[in-house]
């Protein structure tokens, strides 16, 4: 079992900066590919961000390449989502999941669930 908690969430305005941070406790992570999702109301889940086991490879949905970066840190079981540029659009619940090995881009594939972070994002 991995227990995942997200955290680092808030209020920014327009073209500000968040960093989320979700830490994992009991298997270590290393062997898990990690995940941010979002989801806003009234909308279903989608795919943010993701990284490799090993952090080499990392995958963006379009709407956030080259404002957010996803990285980890294997010896401290945490992985970051850095968010720059801020767009009220980007406001909603993120969540960070984790699945064995390779990354997918559909929730349904990720084992284990953080509890949500909410990042608003005022124009």
């Amino acid at each position: 079992q991995v227990q995942l908690v997200g955290s680092g969430g808030g209020l920014v305005q327009a073209g500000g900066s968040l960093r989320l941070s979700c830490a994992a406790s009991g298997r270590p992570c290393r062997r898990y590919a990690m995940g941010w999702f979002r989801q806003a109301p009234g909308t279903e889940r989608e795919f943010v961000a993701a990284v490799t086991w090993s952090g080499r490879n990392t995958r963006y949905t379009d709407a956030v390449k080259g404002r957010f970066t996803i990285y980890r840190d294997n010896a401290e079981n945490t992985v970051y989502l850095q968010m720059n540029s801020l767009k009220p659009e980007d406001t909603a619940v993120y969540y960070c999941a984790a699945r064995s090995w390779d990354y997918e881009l559909v929730p349904s594939q990720y084992e284990y669930w953080g509890q949500g972070t909410q990042v608003t994002v005022s124009s």
